[in-house]
């Protein structure tokens, strides 16, 4: 297959990801956001009811509603974090792709 071409999908690829991460980021932060205004709206609740700080966060990070909301905000960050590797693969990929050409191009000129 011809380099050019290679290196062509490759920043494709590129695009596409880097596309891809405006909208895994924006997730991963609103699911952060969601997570951390239950959390202390339940923190604050426990509080008023009476209950000790020093147990009410584990309390309040064991209710289901809120797991759940932790949960999203570790999968979308998971899925954020991936998508910057895959970037960061692709670019390197790029990189060897274009050493590979400077190669041939140097060997074909002597």
């Amino acid at each position: 297959m011809d380099l050019q071409y290679e290196i062509g999908k490759k920043l494709e690829e590129l695009d596409i990801s880097v596309k891809s991460l405006r909208t895994t980021g924006s997730n991963y932060a609103k699911s952060y956001s969601e997570y951390r205004i239950a959390l202390a709206k339940e923190l604050v609740r426990l509080k008023e009811d009476g209950m000790p700080v020093t147990i009410a966060y584990d309390v309040a990070r064991g209710k289901p509603e809120i797991a759940k909301l932790k949960f999203a905000e570790i999968r979308d960050e998971a899925i954020y974090f991936a998508n910057r590797e895959s970037i960061n693969a692709t670019k390197l990929q790029i990189k060897i792709l274009e050493e590979q050409v400077k190669r041939e191009w140097s060997a074909s000129n002597d």
